[in-house]
């Protein structure tokens, strides 16, 4: 399947492909989409979305604008499919399954992932989603926000990328929280992370030129 017009691929040694991992709705991949049709993900492309859920409305996302997918739950036969499409980056947007130490080690190339609070607060096994706003109300904190970190060996231990705060409010719901925090930082952030990292991995490769 080819991208549309407006988010074809450059098709040249400037282009940095990327392929976005998602579980779900699909928001942030929406907010990396929306980047790319305005010309704001340069210089990064995205080549594939990838899902663990047949059922994510994220793969309608994919599809709406011609971007290629595939759902499997299957390590091995992720790193081939990121081998045939020549990734240069993974993106973790709302990826609900943790990827092996086994499968970072063989990839050997960046993985990102967008977290939805300001880590090390709220982060790790168990933290995701809706959890990670319960948990940051329940403990009363004033500001939370999100994280765009590497990905290793251990959940949400990689190095931080960027995040960004915001404010939490008194009448403050899981959901009200999850919403501000998805609409200030997180589609903010991640846009900014995959054209850092981009730009990085390019700078890199004319070096080797």
């Amino acid at each position: 399947m080819l991208k549309t017009d407006s988010l074809a691929s450059k098709n040249n040694s400037e282009t940095i492909r990327i392929a976005v991992l998602v579980s779900g709705g699909g928001t942030n991949l929406q907010a990396l989409i929306d980047k790319e049709k305005d010309g704001k993900l340069s210089p990064c492309s995205i080549e594939l979305v990838i899902s663990n859920n047949s059922r994510a409305f994220a793969l309608k996302r994919a599809s709406d604008v011609g971007i290629e997918s595939f759902v499997t739950s299957d390590e091995e036969e992720l790193l081939r499919i990121l081998d045939e499409h020549k990734i240069d980056f993974l993106v973790l947007a709302g990826y609900l399954k943790i990827l092996s130490k086994d499968f970072i080690a063989k990839f050997a190339k960046p993985i990102i992932n967008i977290h939805p609070s300001l880590i090390p607060s709220f982060c790790g096994k168990g933290c995701y989603g809706i959890h990670v706003h319960e948990k940051a109300l329940e403990y009363g904190v004033k500001v939370s926000g999100a994280t765009v970190h590497y990905v290793n060996k251990i959940p949400d231990g990689g190095e931080i990328i960027l995040q960004k705060a915001v404010d939490v409010m008194d009448d403050d719901t899981p959901e009200k929280l999850q919403k501000r925090i998805m609409e200030e930082a997180e589609w903010v952030l991640l846009p900014k992370a995959c054209v850092k990292v981009g730009e990085s991995i390019l700078l890199q490769k004319s070096k080797r030129i």
